[in-house]
C-alpha cells in the first residue's frame, strides 16, 4: 500500500470513526457526558478502543470496527433501558449515592466503603464552595463522584423569600454575539433586531460588533458587551 494510500485510509477511519461514537454518544443521551458512571467510563473506554484498532491495526478491516461499535453501543442501550426500568440493577450498574456527612458528622464507615480519604472530601468540598467542615449539615456522595452539599442553616445563602421581597421574573441571558459574530439565531428567537443591537452597542461607544468578544442580553436590562483587549491581541 502505497503512503497516499495509507493516509487516505486512516483518514477514512477516522472520519467514521468519529461519526459512529456520535451517532452512539447522541443514542444514549447527554448522561453519556454530565453524569458519568463506572459503567459509563468502561463504555467510553470500550469504544475508544474499537476507533483506535481501526487507526493502528491495519488487519482489522473497518466494516467490522462498525459491527463491533454497533453491537456494542446496542448493549449499553439496553443496558441503559434496564436500569431504568428496574431499581435493582440500577444499583448494581450505577451504584448508590452515599452520606459522607450526616448532621455534621463524617461518616467515617462510608468514607472508607467508597475509598475516600478526609483529604478528597475537603477538596470535593471546596469545589462547592465551602471550605470547613463545620459549614456542613449533610454531604452526599453522587454515584458520578462528585459531592452534594447541604450547609447548616447559619452557613446558607439567604435567599429572597427569606426576606420577604418581592418576587421578580426570571430571564434567561441570551448570546448576541460571540468573537465578534453576532448570533443571529438568537436575535431571531427573542424577536430582536440587528439595528438595535448595533444601536446599544452605540450606547456603549462600540462602532463595529466585530470588535466585541462577548455581549449579552436579558430581558429589561441593557446589552452587555466586552471588547476586544487588542493590547494583548
Amino acid at each position: 500500500m502505497s503512503d497516499m494510500n495509507h493516509y487516505a485510509s486512516v483518514t477514512i477511519e477516522l472520519i467514521s470513526g468519529l461519526v459512529i461514537l456520535f451517532i452512539i454518544t447522541k443514542i444514549l443521551g447527554k448522561t453519556q457526558f454530565s453524569q458519568i458512571t463506572p459503567f459509563d467510563f468502561i463504555s467510553a473506554l470500550v469504544l475508544g478502543e474499537l476507533v483506535g484498532n481501526a487507526i493502528y491495526d491495519h488487519n482489522t478491516k473497518l466494516r467490522e470496527i462498525v459491527f463491533a461499535a454497533i453491537i456494542w453501543g446496542l448493549l449499553i442501550y439496553l443496558i441503559e433501558f434496564i436500569t431504568q426500568k428496574f431499581t435493582k440493577a440500577r444499583r448494581l450498574l450505577e451504584g448508590e449515592t452515599s452520606i459522607v456527612i450526616n448532621k455534621g458528622k463524617i461518616n467515617y464507615h462510608v468514607l472508607k466503603k467508597s475509598r475516600m480519604d478526609i483529604n478528597q472530601l475537603q477538596s470535593l468540598l471546596r469545589q462547592q464552595g465551602y471550605f470547613s467542615i463545620k459549614e456542613v449539615e449533610y454531604a452526599i456522595l453522587e454515584t458520578n463522584g462528585l459531592v452534594s452539599v447541604l450547609p447548616k442553616a447559619e452557613f446558607d445563602t439567604p435567599k429572597v423569600g427569606d426576606f420577604g421581597l418581592p418576587l421578580k421574573p426570571v430571564h434567561i441571558t441570551v448570546t448576541l454575539i460571540l468573537d465578534g459574530e453576532i448570533v443571529y439565531n438568537n436575535l431571531k428567537k427573542y424577536g430582536l433586531k440587528e439595528k438595535w443591537l448595533m444601536d446599544e452597542l452605540a450606547k456603549q461607544g462600540i462602532s463595529d460588533y466585530k470588535n466585541v468578544l462577548y455581549a449579552e442580553w436579558k430581558e429589561n436590562e441593557d446589552v452587555y458587551a466586552i471588547e476586544y483587549d487588542h493590547k494583548t491581541s
